[in-house]
């Protein structure tokens, strides 16, 4: 078994109206345009998203103990409005412990995946002009949180019974974390809120580590 390697992508280039190659990370010296946070001029500079989630699929497959279902049906795993999806694929590790993960791809293009029982992690976040990011950079977190899944360093939390909030965070090989502290949820996410937290109760130390494949064994499709 082979560690994940991210395929090579060419980074495509984009020219503004002058002709001149667009930096994408490198455009504003100081504060962006006003009028940039309502514009996304290439929203297709995210298009390697989906090759780099592809090859995270495959090397998951191939790695862990997992059982795959595809189908446009898996993307309502996504707590929030799944518009746009053209694809989508659930991992589900063969030990109950462990987070499934969903990877929806859209025609943004983009990535949205839904981790464990209660988040979605958005790639891009935002596409905007003024947020000026990089489809590698984007990559970067992705790949992260996938993997921070995948190692059992990923924790859900459901607190407090009658106006419940959810949290998360994930921890990193460099010793670095990011997360949410809580946030209330409406209404429609009540049930799945509730069922989750029992589940969760069972975690204190958040999701385990997924199984590796054992030698001759394959994925169940």
């Amino acid at each position: 078994m082979s560690a994940y390697q991210r395929p090579p992508v060419a980074t495509p280039e984009f020219r503004n109206a002058d002709g001149e190659i667009i930096e994408y990370g490198n455009q504003w010296d100081g504060p962006p345009p006003e009028d940039a946070y309502s514009v996304t001029a290439h929203p297709e500079r995210y298009a390697p998203l989906h090759l780099v989630a592809d090859a995270l699929v495959e090397h998951l497959c191939e790695t862990y103990d997992v059982e795959v279902d595809e189908g446009l049906d898996t993307a309502s795993d996504l707590m929030g409005p799944h518009r746009g999806v053209i694809r989508s694929v659930r991992l589900r590790p063969r030990d109950a412990t462990c987070a499934p993960v969903t990877f929806a791809f859209t025609d943004y293009p983009g990535i949205a995946m839904h981790a464990g029982l209660l988040h979605d992690f958005v790639y891009p976040s935002c596409g905007c002009d003024a947020c000026d990011t990089t489809w590698y950079d984007e990559a970067d977190s992705f790949e992260e949180q996938v993997f921070a899944v995948v190692t059992g360093n990923y924790t859900e939390t459901v607190r407090g019974r009658f106006r419940p909030s959810i949290g998360y965070s994930f921890t990193y090989p460099d010793g670095g974390s990011s997360g949410s502290g809580g946030s209330g949820l409406r209404d429609v996410h009540a049930e799945r809120v509730k069922a989750a937290a029992l589940v969760l109760r069972d975690l204190p130390g958040g999701w385990a580590p997924w199984p590796r494949r054992t030698k001759g064994g394959s994925p169940s499709l």
